[in-house]
């Protein structure tokens, strides 16, 4: 595979930034992933920590060096993490479990595939046109859906961040998976959160990302390369923001790396 990746997250107004962000290869196949912290929960930035390395996770055991059926990894992952924030807001007694949407994408055999849960967002751009898009589940888009509201109403609504399927919470998420996408040379894959979205029109992301070409047909079988999102602040038990001290943020990524032990497999 040749591909470009450009990755970037900015906390914006927010105390903490949520978001999670992530991707991961072996020789042969291409992982992409990207979780927004729902803000109105706590443990929002939790809950995409999980959910995100998770993927990349389980991806690694299962990528040798291509994965059997994609979309239901996709698919099976998210239903994994979903499953995962439950038992870890169980584990330590929260009030309510930590929440995020999330998309992931692998490409494989120039073939893409997606799935996502909530409103992040995957483009899919040929030539500066827009070629497929994942539709949020959210109740704007319902709105928009039944000609209740026009597109351009969407980023200033005031039910923009109502969000009904979600990873976390007490109902199962609803899963949308996308059909094997045949990619071209030159064709560009955008994973986003509503923070990108929302503020720029699809036009101009597609020109706005450009970079170096990474090349995979060196690495051996067994081989990963991986770059994950580093940065964790959390919010304490009940859900109040505070720096924590650096024990309590060893403490924190070892319980996270516990429940995540749980559900890859």
């Amino acid at each position: 595979m040749r591909f470009t990746i450009f990755q970037e997250s900015r906390k914006g107004q927010r105390k903490v930034n949520q978001d999670r962000l992530a991707y991961t290869y072996s020789r042969d196949t291409l992982l992409l992933v990207v979780a927004d912290g729902m803000g109105g929960h706590a443990g929002g930035e939790i809950a995409a920590q999980i959910a995100v390395r998770l993927f990349i996770e389980r991806f690694q055991q299962e990528a040798k060096p291509t994965l059997k059926n994609p979309l239901k990894f996709l698919q099976d992952s998210l239903i994994r993490a979903h499953q995962a924030l439950g038992s870890y807001a169980n584990q330590f007694s929260m009030l309510e479990t930590p929440r995020t949407t999330c998309v992931g994408c692998v490409v494989q055999s120039n073939y893409a595939y997606w799935a996502h849960v909530g409103d992040s967002r995957l483009y899919l751009f040929r030539q500066g046109g827009l070629i497929g898009q994942t539709k949020d589940h959210s109740k704007v888009q319902y709105l928009l859906d039944q000609g209740i509201i026009g597109a351009h109403e969407l980023p200033d609504h005031p039910d923009r961040n109502k969000i009904f399927s979600c990873l976390g919470g007490l109902v199962d998420p609803v899963i949308d998976l996308s059909r094997r996408t045949p990619l071209r040379n030159g064709d560009l894959i955008v994973l986003c959160t509503d923070g990108l979205w929302s503020v720029y029109p699809q036009e101009e992301i597609a020109r706005a990302l450009t970079g170096t070409t990474t090349i995979t047909e060196t690495m051996g079988l067994g081989e990963f390369q991986t770059e994950i999102d580093r940065t964790l602040t959390l919010t304490d038990r009940k859900g109040a923001q505070r720096d924590l001290t650096d024990d309590e943020i060893e403490r924190a990524i070892e319980e996270i790396q516990a429940t995540i032990k749980r559900y890859r497999k």
